[in-house]
């Protein structure tokens, strides 16, 4: 990978603990870290950051391409991982370290910051004014080890914490409402079905079901890996089959009572995309077979892995 093509984009949303997993893992992202930023005290500890002493806000700085993952696209993403008119903190955490700003690396960056507010402060979305700070890139000094990648580390405590912090309930009541009406345009009629009405295409006649070359299949959403080829098998269903997803906190389960039956539906976490559903007639270790709606996926072939953000994941097929 050309390390001369990554830039920077710094973000604070609050508790950074919630602010990784949303970018972390997308086409073009290299790296997320947690760190803090905004203040004047060097080498911050995490203790003196909540302390509000050190003028510092609780941030993450993200190293990506822009010619695959444009700025524009994390803009639209960091806003729809917060409440931006809590001038006071993020949800249930409160005090200066948790209020929220984009942290601009460039003229271009702030430019595109507030035009990105301005389009929503006049789009109607929130009757409260638009209270995220546009601010130029400080230091940045990484937090310490145990908070990186939070969510990989302690997934059932990250997965509490967002939910009884009520910025999943947030999300989920002010933002994700906003997407379906976007999605509308950039999703064609089967895609749209699918990922935001729940539906089901019909077996054997699908674009993935009998799909056998080498490469990750990604939510059409987020873009987010979710199975390999690696784990794919013919079911003998008429649906892409798999053993197992790429990474499991990406894929999350909720029972389903449609239809007269009580199934295991499966959902992509960032998206909150429907998937398929998931039974317990695999043939893996773990006895599972994830039955996902080709409409759902879109496929990278694993000589692309690299061109289309994914290089990470080339080692699968090593």
């Amino acid at each position: 990978m050309n390390q001369n093509k990554l830039e920077l984009a710094t973000f604070a949303g609050g508790c950074f603990w919630c602010m990784v997993q949303p970018f972390d893992e997308l086409p073009g992202i290299e790296r997320v870290i947690s760190g803090y930023t905004g203040g004047e005290k060097e080498n911050p500890t995490y203790e003196e950051v909540c302390s509000n002493i050190t003028g510092h806000l609780e941030a993450v700085q993200i190293s990506f391409q822009p010619e695959i993952f444009p700025y524009e696209r994390l803009l639209e993403l960091f806003w729809q991982q917060i409440d931006p008119t809590d001038d006071g903190g993020q949800f249930h955490d409160r005090g200066e370290s948790y209020k929220t700003a984009i942290f601009y690396h460039s003229e271009d960056q702030k430019k595109l910051a507030e035009k990105s507010k301005r389009q929503l402060e006049e789009s109607g979305t929130f009757s409260k004014p638009i209270v995220t700070m546009i601010l130029e890139a400080k230091p940045f000094y990484p937090a310490e080890e145990y908070h990186q990648d939070f969510y990989k580390k302690s997934t059932t405590r990250y997965k509490q914490y967002r939910v009884g912090s009520g910025r999943d309930r947030f999300i989920e009541q002010n933002w994700k409402g906003n997407n379906r009406a976007s999605l509308i345009e950039t999703l064609n009629p089967i895609q749209f079905e699918i990922t935001q009405n729940n539906g089901t295409e019909p077996p054997f006649r699908n674009e993935f079901w009998n799909h056998e070359e080498e490469g990750i299949y990604v939510d059409i959403v987020s873009g987010k890996p979710l199975f390999s080829s690696k784990d794919k098998y013919d079911a003998g269903c008429g649906w892409p089959s798999f053993t197992k997803p790429i990474q499991e906190f990406e894929v999350i389960e909720k029972m389903d009572t449609t239809h007269g039956m009580i199934r295991t539906e499966v959902r992509s976490k960032t998206a909150n995309s429907h998937l398929g559903h998931v039974f317990d007639d695999g043939p893996g270790p773990s006895g599972l077979r994830y039955c996902i709606n080709s409409a759902a996926l879109k496929f990278i072939p694993k000589n692309e892995l690299e061109k289309e953000g994914y290089a990470k994941y080339t080692q699968l097929f090593e």
